[in-house]
């Protein structure tokens, strides 16, 4: 089997080696070394370029190498008669809800409020609520959103959480579809955003939304920077309607210079790392995933592309 890795340039020695440490069977290239086009069976890849991955003939399958699957999607040329498969690694799941447990307990906690006192040498002591009067709601109920939804639950936070389709998650109230999302967000205090990005999805927080929270509530959007309406996030902080966000994902990557969003002092910046995908162990989730394939099984975690997840 001929596996074209694409990925970022520095990656992609890197992620080679693993595979052949693990499957030394494999024929790897890298992008864009792919050698004749119709030799290439499988292609793992973050992003492509439009057309690039409908230029090979026979290709049987395309590995995501994160657990989003919109970069590749949002090529129109897509080949999607062929199997898309998403990444569903166990310790992403663990290192988001860390990430989103982190940023709703600096909220709780106030330590962005002390953070600015300690800039003017003010010794000032706020007493917080407790964690089972402050609602929080978690939009996505994928892999990591439920992860996320449940580290929260057990931190003693009252906890919503928002899908298409319906869910039941122990400790957590569920709501599904449009009709249930204005009761899910009604006075939300906190609002963590795991959604995939689909035409549906996209640009989702926005004033509307933003309004139907409780004032002073915060954002973190840990999803996809297009979910983000930015010149309404930034109206909403202004007025004092939310009282902060943490952004980990934005449209542009790497956030440009000159941005509002790094010298707002109610917006945390961080780049993109809440969730990092493991070379080791999501290089062994896909040689198990192509070996049962080649043994007759089916591919797991193949996404609609339809649906984009």
């Amino acid at each position: 089997m001929r596996l074209l890795i694409n990925t970022p340039t520095e990656d992609a020695e890197a992620w080679r080696a693993q595979f052949l440490a693990l499957a030394p069977e494999l024929d790897i290239r890298i992008w864009p070394d792919a050698g004749p086009v119709e030799e290439i069976d499988v292609v793992f890849a973050w992003r492509t370029r439009a057309g690039d991955l409908a230029r090979y003939p026979r290709l049987r399958a395309v590995f995501s190498l994160g657990a989003g699957v919109d970069g590749l999607l949002a090529d129109p040329q897509f080949p999607r008669h062929v199997p898309l498969v998403r990444m569903v690694d166990p310790n992403l799941a663990v290192l988001m809800a860390e990430y989103v447990a982190a940023a709703v307990l600096r909220y709780h906690c106030e330590l962005d409020r002390y953070q600015a006192l300690q800039a003017g040498q003010r010794w000032e002591k706020h007493v917080r609520p407790f964690a089972c009067e402050r609602t929080v709601g978690v939009l996505g109920l994928g892999e990591l959103g439920t992860n996320a939804a449940r580290t929260l639950a057990a931190l003693g936070f009252p906890v919503r959480g928002w899908a298409r389709s319906a869910h039941a998650i122990d400790g957590v109230h569920t709501f599904a579809g449009e009709a249930g999302l204005p009761a899910f967000l009604d006075a939300l205090q906190v609002l963590v955003c795991l959604l995939p990005l689909t035409p549906h999805t996209r640009g989702l927080l926005d004033a509307r939304l933003f309004a139907r929270l409780a004032p002073g509530a915060f954002v973190i959007n840990v999803a996809r920077g297009a979910h983000v309406v930015e010149r309404d996030l930034l109206a909403a902080l202004d007025s004092g309607q939310l009282a902060g966000a943490t952004l980990d994902v934005f449209d542009t990557e790497p956030l440009p210079a000159g941005h509002p969003y790094w010298t707002h002092p109610r917006v945390l910046v961080t780049p993109h790392i809440s969730s990092v995908t493991s070379l080791r162990t999501a290089a062994a989730l896909v040689v198990d995933n192509l070996r049962q394939w080649q043994a007759g099984g089916r591919l797991r975690n193949v996404v609609d592309p339809e649906r984009g997840y």
